[in-house]
């Protein structure tokens, strides 16, 4: 069995996470438009400030902070363009004009602005509380609006998108050939311990997968935590030699330059970036990959973004800074579009070339996520059955995953024609950070998916204690990992919204009402946790009590009461939780409890007979009337006791017919299987038969049966009743014989089949129902005589008859009888032999 991590299984949740990536950079930008405008107004209003200063300096292009570089660019964008320069006139003669009034205002004094004051609380206080279908209405106009105007707002700054590579003059690409000649000797240095270091630790990396394969998970995640931590190992030591050997043998001894300092955080950070990604798709260890691709595809992607990271951190950690200090920031702004179009080519480049093999391991993902019996001896795709390729929506998406990417590039592409560095930085960090988060919520819900999927086992003992409890938690964890997949996903997609800026969702879980909703969630979380788990020890309990090969085997009464406490404490359970949570929502339970008990009032009048059902079953159960098991005869029905609930009790007939019989029903209960039972045998022989031959043919049968097997219940000697009736065609002698309850009626019958055999050898008649005819006699003692006929007679006769009829004769010797004569008639001179 395989082990290792395996955590991004679902296919959705990457395309889920292709189309967030493309809104974002959409979206982000946009919420950006209005504070860069008041971000480079409160530049212009510092830059128009320090004026002075600024003009007495050197330049001061080289030296200043990145801030401070932001602010003049921001600055510099709204004096180019046109229509933002005559804004920030009009917004600063706004503001003069209203510093203007508020000196008015002082010099008059302050009780019109304390008048003014209280006059707007009065008009507030007196303004009708709006409903909420008109805040609701404000709400999506207001989101209308922002939309509209930022689509505008990023419309027109098309106009400026030809300034972005108006800094670039030509000098950038010597500043950069003589500044990375300056920095080869510390590059080669630091490349070279890296890759040597690197060199080293591969095979190491390779042994740790290898054994994460077959490993535990617990033993997983430390290889896992070892071989992330020996990989930053190897950065930070590259980057001490580097940053050592600088100080130590490159330009002045114990200094450290610009440049050098540039080259040798980046390398830190760059590196960095590139161990978070080998952590995540680790191409040189599968057993130790968090996401399940193949070791092909993962040294792809790691290949792809590989090169995105090392463009863009060295480019603008190192590169950009250089072309800022030694030209300009305009001609820095324009190496960092420059850098960024080749990153956006690239992409673009890698997305069409593999838009197939991505689609194809999309579709994979998919298909084994739902027909993963069928699929996990399955080679290749052609092999796997063709219901099993994805259709419809998600299939459509599948296949057009490569234009949701396409489209995140275009807008990434606007973004850098027209908007300034930080803008573009902010992007990309708003779409990692949404990344990051489809990329956990993926691991996740991807490992509650397998939890639930591959369900839970215990150990054989505690399954021998508690023969249920592992059906119960493989039929409730499940759900309940389902839940968390479910809020996992939804906080996945609020994260996004509030990355994207569309709703202020961290605003509003901070305020009041956010604090309180969130407190609810989390208390109606462990409210329903806590019941689940009382549910769960309630059941286990009464399966430990109710187990046959724990101590001594339950009784039938103690089964009874177990399975009525089970039923009465889930209901009590349940409503007790419904109560809770309803509480902590902030619903008022006490009307509830008043109309609760109002509701069952008026059903305790209108349901009489459930309420007798009720009680009826209560003094059963008190009175152990029955239990589950018994052999009982209620409201005329016979059978064994299956159920027993708090209203009605159900029965297994004979025959299988299961009958529920409500308590209100019953007016006397039988039952057959109390301490002891008799078998009664009531056996009729002829009236010619000896009484005392019989009854020792009956003493007989019983010894032969309890020397038997059959006779293993029996628990008394055979009780002679003697005759016990005069039949109209058998004396009956009865017996009885104790038993154990249950045991009657196989003892009554293997009685009866040794009763047969015994008298049948010894001649004594078993008289079935007949009648005699009696003529009667006189006080003589004479009777009538009984004429029989001679069969064999009458037979030679009707041969006789028949060969005359074939001579011809007309008559024959003696008398010839008719065929509608009465038998006596055909008698004939014989007929009186008895």
């Amino acid at each position: 069995m395989t082990h290792g991590f395996r955590w991004l299984p679902s296919s959705w949740l990457a395309l889920f996470a292709a189309f967030l990536l493309a809104v974002t950079a959409a979206l982000v930008p946009l919420g950006s438009v209005h504070a860069q405008g008041a971000g480079g107004a409160a530049a212009s209003e510092q830059s128009g400030g320090g004026s002075g200063e600024g003009g007495s300096g050197d330049g001061g292009t080289g030296e200043g902070s990145v801030d401070t570089a932001l602010a003049l660019q921001s600055l510099l964008e709204v004096l180019q363009n046109e229509e933002a320069r005559q804004e920030l006139v009009t917004q600063l003669e706004s503001a003069l004009d209203q510093s203007g009034e508020g000196a008015s205002g002082e010099e008059g004094g302050e009780g019109a602005s304390a008048g003014e004051g209280s006059g707007d609380e009065g008009v507030l206080s007196t303004e009708p509380r709006q409903s909420l279908g008109g805040r609701i209405a404000e709400f999506t106009s207001s989101v209308g609006e922002n939309i509209l105007d930022q689509v505008n707002a990023v419309l027109g700054s098309f106009d400026s998108s030809n300034n972005v590579f108006s800094g670039l003059g030509g000098d950038e690409l010597g500043v950069l050939v003589d500044a990375f000649g300056n920095l080869f000797i510390i590059i080669a240095i630091t490349v070279a311990v890296y890759l040597g270091l690197r060199l080293t630790f591969v095979p190491i990396f390779r042994r740790m997968g290898a054994r994460a394969e077959e490993a535990s998970i617990v033993r997983t995640v430390l290889l896992y935590i070892g071989s992330a931590l020996m990989d930053i190992v190897v950065v930070v030591l590259a980057w001490a030699i580097g940053y050592a050997i600088t100080l130590l043998l490159v330009g002045d001894y114990g200094q450290i330059g610009f440049r050098q300092a540039l080259y040798l955080n980046a390398f830190l950070i760059v590196e960095l970036v590139k161990v978070a990604i080998r952590m995540i798709i680790a191409p040189a260890s599968g057993g130790l990959r968090l996401v399940n691709v193949s070791d092909a595809g993962a040294k792809t992607l790691y290949r792809i973004l590989n090169v995105v990271v090392s463009v863009l951190g060295y480019g603008q950690l190192l590169i950009v800074p250089i072309v800022n200090r030694n030209v300009s920031f305009a001609a820095g702004l324009g190496v960092s579009a420059v850098l960024s179009l080749l990153v956006l080519l690239y992409l673009f480049v890698a997305v069409v070339r593999y838009r197939n093999p991505v689609a194809d391991w999309l579709a994979r993902r998919l298909a084994m996520n739902k027909f993963h019996d069928e699929t996990e001896n399955t080679d290749t795709p052609d092999e796997r059955p063709d219901r099993m390729k994805p259709s419809g929506v998600l299939g459509s998406l599948i296949r057009l995953w490569h234009w949701f990417m396409l489209a995140y590039l275009a807008v990434m592409f606007v973004i850098i024609m027209t908007r300034p560095a930080d803008v573009v930085f902010s992007t990309l960090l708003a779409s990692g950070k949404i990344a990051l988060a489809v990329l956990i919520g993926s691991m996740i819900v991807g490992a509650f998916g397998r939890a639930a999927k591959n369900g839970i086992r215990l150990p054989d003992e505690l399954n021998r204690k508690m023969p249920l409890l592992q059906h119960r938690l493989n039929s409730v964890v499940p759900k309940i990992l389902l839940i968390l997949r479910i809020l996992v996903t939804l906080a996945v997609a609020i994260y996004t919204i509030n990355v994207i800026g569309l709703l202020g969702v961290a605003d509003w879980l901070s305020s009041d009402r956010g604090l309180n909703f969130s407190g609810a969630v989390v208390s109606v979380a462990l409210i329903l946790i806590v019941a689940a788990g009382l549910w769960l020890a309630l059941n286990s309990w009464v399966d430990y009590r109710l187990s046959a090969e724990i101590g001594k085997p339950p009784s039938s009464r103690e089964t009874t009461l177990l399975s009525l406490f089970r039923n009465a404490a889930t209901i009590v359970l349940i409503i007790l939780t419904l109560m809770f949570a309803l509480s902590e929502i902030g619903i008022n339970i006490g009307p509830l409890l008043a109309s609760a008990g109002v509701l069952g009032l008026a059903i305790g009048f209108g349901a009489q007979k459930l309420v007798q059902d009720i009680i009826t079953g209560v003094f059963i159960q008190l009175e152990n009337a029955m239990n589950v098991g018994d052999v009982v005869t209620v409201g005329g029905t016979t059978g064994t006791v299956e159920k027993l609930t708090i209203r009605s009790v159900s029965l297994r007939a004979l025959d299988g017919t299961y009958h529920i019989i409500p308590f209100s029903s019953l007016d006397m209960v039988s039952n057959y299987m109390r301490e002891f039972a008799y078998t009664v045998t009531d056996m009729g022989i002829a009236y010619r038969e000896d009484i005392d031959e019989a009854k020792q043919a009956m003493h007989d049968a019983f010894d032969e049966l309890r020397a038997s097997e059959a006779g293993e219940p029996i628990i008394g000697d055979m009780e002679w009743f003697g005759v016990n009736s005069l039949g109209d065609s058998a004396v009956v002698l009865r017996t009885r014989i104790k038993t154990k309850p249950g045991s009657q009626w196989g003892v009554g019958r293997a009685f009866n089949e040794i009763l047969k055999k015994l008298f049948d050898e010894r001649g004594i008649e078993i008289p079935f129902p007949h009648q005699t005819l009696f003529f009667g006699e006189d006080k003589s003692g004479s009777t009538q005589v009984l004429r029989l006929r001679d069969v064999n007679r009458q037979e030679e006769r009707e041969e006789e008859r028949k060969a005359a009829r074939a001579s011809g004769s007309g008559s024959t010797s003696g008398r010839t009888p008719t065929e509608d004569a009465p038998p006596d008639a055909d008698l004939g001179p014989d007929a009186g032999e008895e």
